[in-house]
């Protein structure tokens, strides 16, 4: 029985960008973090020991991307969804969007969207 489980909008204030101005202070970016698993055995058993620790999964990212500072958000979402394949042995697809608010003043966003399999 595959399913997704995730987080929508997960706000991480950390240094990201090319410009000097953008490395100087953090800045928010936003991420919506899939994972495709098996959710019989959660299912069955109603027991976190059996599924995906959302929480896990935004603490390990949010430590990532403060400890990194990357200049380019593809490279961001490279490692974030690297990091939850190798961390979260159930997750068979990792989906992750980027999105970087400040980016481009006209727009409401600039970002990037990775998808990895096992």
């Amino acid at each position: 029985m595959m399913g997704t489980t995730g987080l929508k909008d997960l706000r991480v204030d950390c240094i990201v960008g090319i410009y000097p101005h953008e490395r100087a202070v953090p800045q928010t970016v936003l991420l919506d973090i899939e994972i495709d698993y098996d959710f019989a055995a959660p299912a069955a058993s109603d027991a976190i020991a059996d599924a995906v620790d959302y929480d896990d999964v935004a603490a390990s990212v949010t430590a990532l991307l403060r400890e990194r500072g990357f200049q380019l958000i593809e490279t961001m979402a490279e490692h974030a969804a690297a990091m939850l394949l190798a961390r979260v042995p159930l997750a068979r697809t990792v989906r992750i969007e980027v999105r970087k608010p400040a980016a481009v003043p006209a727009a409401a966003c600039s970002f990037v969207r990775v998808e990895r399999r096992r």
